[in-house]
């Protein structure tokens, strides 16, 4: 987790994942990439020189003024930057490509090892429309992405909750979850299985064992949670676990079928309070 990614549009929860993010390049001794996508108007064009080639219209003017505030906030976060982690390298970048487009670019083009980046936690029409964005980067970008709610001055990671059934699948889940605890060696791991019926607990608590000893996991603790479903059960159990931070495998489903099913890890990034770790399955 060297090569950092950060998308900012210089909201409050866009500068809480800047902050968590300074923290974890200081200790793996990575460095950051901070992105502001611009939308631009259609008829704003660039020219080889760097300017616009427009005809010198009101959305040309628009369009310099936007691009002169952004890159005047963005010096403001590289200097805070410096400031908070002295050493720390940061790179600025302005994209005006769709946003979706311009994170895939960049993870591909950079080398990305890890998206650090804010979500509002919303509901029902609200959440439909704002919560997208975070969605969608969680469900396409091929590297780790960790979704950050709420201002983290001291990120010190002392509970990490793995939630996952511990079927088959679970151990594609193994390599990135030995990143974290590298990251993080001091953290007590929770594996979790959240159930509906609480005569099932004894079984799941067998395959979590069988999944510890399998992969020679150490300093963890096992843990079933009975709830409905793992959505809301998931972040219910990360609060009273005062848990630090939260794994969770993501399918990346697209399509109809992603529409009807919905994603457990995908609802968890946006609903559970810690930051949320999601990654696809290896």
């Amino acid at each position: 987790m060297k090569n950092l990614l950060v998308p900012t549009d210089f909201s409050s929860t866009a500068h809480h994942a800047f902050e968590v993010a300074l923290q974890i390049a200081q200790r793996t001794g990575g460095n950051i990439t901070l992105m502001h996508v611009v939308e631009l108007p259609e008829s704003a064009r660039f020219a080889s020189t760097g300017g616009l080639a427009g005809g010198g219209g009101l959305n040309d003017v628009y369009t310099l003024k936007l691009l002169q505030v952004v890159k005047h906030r963005m010096h403001e976060l590289m200097a805070e930057a410096h400031r908070t982690a002295p050493g720390m390298v940061v790179h600025d970048v302005i994209h005006t490509a769709s946003f979706e487009d311009a994170m895939l670019d960049a993870i591909q083009e950079r080398q990305i090892d890890l998206v650090v980046m804010g979500a509002k936690d919303h509901n029902s029409w609200e959440h439909f429309f704002t919560g997208s964005r975070t969605e969608h980067i969680v469900r396409l970008a091929p590297c780790p992405v960790l979704t950050v709610k709420h201002p983290t001055p001291h990120f010190e990671v002392r509970h990490i909750v793995f939630a996952s059934d511990f079927s088959a699948e679970a151990d594609l889940a193994v390599r990135s979850l030995r990143q974290v605890q590298e990251v993080f060696p001091e953290a007590l791991l929770h594996l979790l299985d959240v159930v509906p019926d609480p005569t099932r607990s004894e079984a799941t608590l067998m395959r979590i064992h069988r999944f510890a000893d399998r992969h020679q996991l150490t300093h963890y603790e096992p843990d079933v949670f009975h709830a409905p479903n793992a959505s809301t059960g998931i972040p219910r159990f990360a609060e009273q676990a005062h848990a630090d931070l939260v794994v969770m495998l993501t399918h990346g489903r697209t399509g109809l079928g992603h529409l009807f099913q919905g994603s457990i890890s995908e609802n968890v990034a946006l609903h559970a309070a810690p930051p949320v770790l999601t990654f696809h399955a290896h």
